[in-house]
């Protein structure tokens, strides 16, 4: 986009009233969230059916709760 459309659209922008620029505000805000969470969202999705899979082939180290609990304290514990 060049300058002067960013221009543009910057004065045009802010001739709207309050109301109007916070909802485009937001509109704009909630167009970049999606993108990430979009990629976030399939990131975890490969992530969660690699981590299933290792599971059902027994490649997967597991941790008891109380063991894994036991660990979490002495993470947190060294805060």
């Amino acid at each position: 986009m060049s300058s002067q459309t960013m221009e543009r659209l910057r004065s045009e922008a802010l001739e709207l009233s309050e109301a109007e620029r916070a909802e485009l505000a937001d509109e704009l805000l909630r167009s970049l969230d999606a993108a990430t969470d979009a990629a976030s969202t399939r990131a975890w999705d490969a992530e969660i059916l690699r981590r299933l899979e290792d599971l059902k082939t027994g490649t997967a180290k597991t941790v008891d709760p109380e063991e894994f609990g036991r660990r979490m304290r002495e993470r947190l514990g060294s805060l």
